[in-house]
């Protein structure tokens, strides 16, 4: 099959939307298309997802600035925020019911697959959402992976995103970008408030965060308002901003007087909250032990699984993937000598190897940026020989904000904006070097970049507008974790043997992930037994799962999706193999999965099904 690459770049693209934004639905059948390039029926489904994906973001402004589509008419979003409220949550629901409702009754007569596909995930990712809406309490995720009963606690929270959105994605290259910046600071403290609003009512429900996330949430929020205190969460960046483009200071001026007055006023009143919970907290880490905790994790495991397994079907099948990991890494750990104990001592003695441990400190730090951009580099050379339709992504390896470390995962990723003005990101937890392996790097690496989440962010953000925003938590992580797969298989661990180890290890431990989230959230296991469970069956690092643990006890759910979603793929890669035969092509199967987009779990079977069957014809 002859190599793609997309032509078009994204900035023409969004400046195509913006050419047929401004048309009203009534109007779809006449807008001017070549004969045979689009029917009546498909121009109306593209103009309908486009109005839905537009409904969607005037509820959360700043995800259309992370893509690059608050522009022209749309341009009043960048000087917007969510509306945290719970009058704004409401609002959003109705939003969505009511788009709901429009996708729905649309007729399917005549829809290709993609439309077909795209109307699908829209009903899909709207009904999880509003089964979420209707629960008493939490922060819902809409084509997002974060399931949180706790609206502010040390992973969840406006006191944490709003700072690192500011500085990385709200652009200034003008006055007007300068006046929205400004815009967006006055909107700060409602935006706090209305936060506190809503975890008020939680605690009035008797929902109270575990007493030991709150222990760190309340660290960081001290943190968080002496940086206020001091102009360096919003003023020190715009001022920033405005000199790089040799502007005057006047907004930095009052972007001080904001920060220091009040935004620090508005944060030091949520802080004086979850003082007033930790005061009635205990140290009981699932949901389960809140009241309506089964209901939403029910609820949560539907969000982060698109599917309906059950706690106890979640947990077994992730007793037996990481046996059958365990029974690979065995034979490894034994060729390099490592012959007595079980498969997570070992890998424990492995982790103090000093040979594969990072320098401490500053040193170590630039020693991790030096081993991820060598494994960027090789990976990219070697896309070639994986797919037949490439992209060339736009992206940077960033530090965490000390400020958030504490309460961090040890990375994550994700695509940059659909104009390309803002890069795909791989952002490094470097609180403690010793966080990280040089057996264990590389595939995080992959993981995250190349295939893994920037990848496959660059495909959707060429879809239409609403499925570059919505994204299923087992296809996002089982994708990455496909993505990983995809290195070994292209030979990254042919001369490092030990490095497939870390990779195994990486697949291991998110089989551990689905064992540890139903026992912490379903079966009323403590948060030493979570922790001590990924250290004894994994030989995983203990100050590195601590913050996993903790993660998944504010998360409930999310943590199950990665490799189930991982499996799933696979599962229909042998499928296609076993239907095709000589017919099946590693490169064209690895296209119709990363072309067809993030979809739930029953989608994505669909969409090879009909690989399948063009293969096959």
């Amino acid at each position: 099959m002859t190599t793609q690459t997309f032509e078009t770049t994204r900035r023409q693209f969004i400046a195509g939307l913006g050419a047929t934004s401004a048309l009203t639905l009534g109007g779809c059948a006449a807008i001017p298309r070549p004969e045979g390039i689009a029917t009546a029926q498909a121009i109306g489904a593209e103009r309908l997802l486009e109005v839905v994906g537009y409904n969607l973001l005037a509820h959360e402004p700043e995800r259309a600035t992370g893509l690059g589509v608050d522009t022209g008419q749309y341009a009043h979003l960048r000087g917007k925020l969510e509306d945290q409220s719970p009058a704004g949550q409401e609002a959003y629901a109705d939003t969505l019911r009511q788009d709901l409702e429009r996708v729905r009754a649309f007729p399917r007569e005549g829809l290709g697959s993609e439309n077909l596909t795209n109307l699908e995930v829209v009903e899909s990712a709207y009904e999880l959402a509003l089964d979420g809406f209707a629960l008493p309490y939490g922060d819902t995720p809409v084509g997002n992976w974060r399931t949180a009963p706790y609206v502010v606690i040390q992973n969840v929270g406006e006191y944490l995103a709003l700072p690192r959105f500011m500085q990385s994605s709200h652009n200034v290259e003008n006055g007007d970008d300068a006046d929205a910046y400004i815009e967006r600071m006055e909107q700060m403290p409602s935006v706090f408030d209305g936060e506190l609003a809503r975890i008020r009512a939680a605690r009035g429900m008797g929902v109270v965060p575990p007493a030991f996330l709150l222990d760190k949430a309340i660290g960081q929020m001290e943190q968080t308002i002496a940086s206020a205190g001091k102009g360096e969460l919003f003023a020190d960046d715009l001022r920033a901003k405005l000199n790089a483009k040799g502007m005057p200071e006047s907004h930095a001026n009052r972007a001080l007087t904001l920060e220091t007055g009040p935004i620090a006023e508005a944060l030091q009143r949520q802080l004086a909250e979850l003082r007033a919970e930790r005061a009635v907290a205990s140290d009981a880490p699932g949901i389960s032990a809140r009241p309506r905790g089964e209901e939403f994790y029910t609820w949560a495991l539907r969000s982060s699984t698109t599917t309906t397994l059950t706690p106890d079907e979640v947990h077994n099948q992730g007793l037996e993937e990481l046996d059958a990991l365990h029974a690979r890494m065995d034979p490894i750990l034994r060729d390099i000598g490592y012959t007595s104990g079980s498969v997570g001592e070992r890998m424990q003695e492995l982790g103090n190897d000093p040979r594969y441990k990072f320098a401490e400190g500053d040193p170590g730090r630039e020693e991790i940026m030096e081993f991820i951009w060598d494994r960027v580099n090789w990976i990219k050379a070697q896309m070639p020989r994986a797919f037949n339709t490439l992209v060339d992504p736009n992206m940077e390896v960033k530090r965490i904000p000390p400020a958030e470390e504490v309460g961090a995962p040890g990375a994550y990723g994700g695509a940059g904006s659909k104009d390309g003005s803002i890069p795909g990101r791989f952002w490094i937890n470097l609180r403690d070097t010793d966080l990280h392996r040089k057996y264990d790097l590389a595939d995080l690496t992959y993981h995250e970049t190349i295939p893994g989440h920037v990848w496959e962010g660059e495909y959707s953000n060429r879809l239409p507008l609403i499925r570059s925003i919505l994204a299923f938590n087992p296809f996002s992580e089982g994708w990455a974790l496909y993505g990983e797969q995809l290195a070994d298989e292209l030979g990254a661990y042919d001369e490092f043997t030990v490095g497939r180890l870390g990779y195994l290890q990486s697949l291991a431990f998110r089989a551990c992930r689905m064992v540890v989230d139903t026992g912490l959230h379903a079966k009323g296991w403590s948060r030493e037994r979570a922790v001590q469970f990924f250290v004894e069956r994994n030989g995983s690092k203990r100050g590195e799962v601590e913050s996993e643990v903790d993660r998944y006890c504010s998360w409930p759910g999310q943590a199950t999706g990665y490799k189930l979603g991982h499996s799933r793929i696979v599962d229909q890669r042998s499928r296609a193999e076993r239907e095709l035969g000589s017919r099946y092509d590693f490169k064209a199967f690895n296209d119709a999965v990363v072309l067809g987009g993030n979809v739930p779990m029953d989608v994505l079977e669909r969409n090879v099904e009909r690989y399948i069957a063009s293969a096959s014809a």
